[in-house]
């Protein structure tokens, strides 16, 4: 065997550290997927800025569970005689509450993501995987050419860009979307969402424009991961489930 057929050899498979991290990876985002989707649940109403309850009014809220607009409150009863006192209420019917085993679960997903997250984007730097099969290559990154991988996608005729794991140029460019931009904010903002952790470090509520403008945001990177997964899976079984499982477990 020479030695481009023995470097072809290589790159027809994906780095083992490559796998590892793709499967703890992919269990812990399932696990924070549905543990989020619960806590959720609990309290379906986000909104913009610092505070927020069932007794400010919200951004939007999502009718999934009993909890969605409720209206099952006493009158409010105001706490201090000063304009924009705090105000409280009792509950009229029987709330959805599956917080404590959700954060719970919740919490401990998101820890695997994050040290995992960590040591791949460290691999990633120092193999060069991230320029050699992520970055996309000069003159590949053209609107003629990004139309055309889009519209193959659909044809599932996804056409190779470079040599090494079979990426093309519109797996590249989401791939690096999801790394780089999507998991870095849904983790910035779930720790923002931690007042012990904005205790230390104060600043992330001023990038995030508040705690609960933090948990919005953090909504909306989430269902987008959540997306890119159901998109991801679909193509996986378009283009083959089978050979593309093997190639992401003990197979080239």
């Amino acid at each position: 065997m020479n030695r481009s057929q023995s470097v072809n050899k290589i790159n027809t498979r994906h780095y083992r550290w490559v796998k590892i991290s793709h499967w703890i990876v992919t269990v812990s985002f399932l696990l924070l997927a549905f543990s989020g989707f619960v806590i959720l649940m609990c309290h379906p109403r986000l909104y913009w800025g610092e505070t927020g309850n069932d007794l400010t009014p919200a951004l939007f809220e999502l009718p999934i569970s009993r909890n969605y607009q409720h209206g099952g409150w006493e009158k409010s009863t105001a706490f201090f005689n000063s304009a924009g006192s705090p105000v409280s209420a009792s509950r009229t019917y029987d709330i959805f509450n599956q917080n404590g085993w959700g954060r719970s679960l919740h919490f401990l997903s998101a820890w695997f993501l994050i040290v995992t997250g960590i040591i791949y984007l460290m691999a990633g730097i120092f193999t060069a995987h991230f320029r050699r099969h992520l970055l996309p290559a000069a003159g590949e990154f053209t609107p003629k050419l990004a139309w055309r991988d889009f519209v193959n996608h659909f044809r599932t005729q996804v056409r190779f860009t470079a040599s090494g794991p079979q990426y093309g140029l519109l797996q590249k460019c989401t791939y690096l979307l999801v790394i780089f931009f999507l998991l870095p904010v849904t983790i910035l903002t779930g720790l923002t969402m931690s007042p012990a952790i904005t205790a230390a470090w104060p600043f992330l509520l001023k990038i995030f424009f508040g705690a609960q403008s933090a948990r919005t945001i953090h909504f909306f990177a989430s269902f987008s991961l959540v997306i890119f997964l159901m998109v991801h899976v679909l193509m996986v079984i378009r283009s083959g489930f089978k050979q593309q499982l093997l190639a992401m477990t003990i197979g080239k």
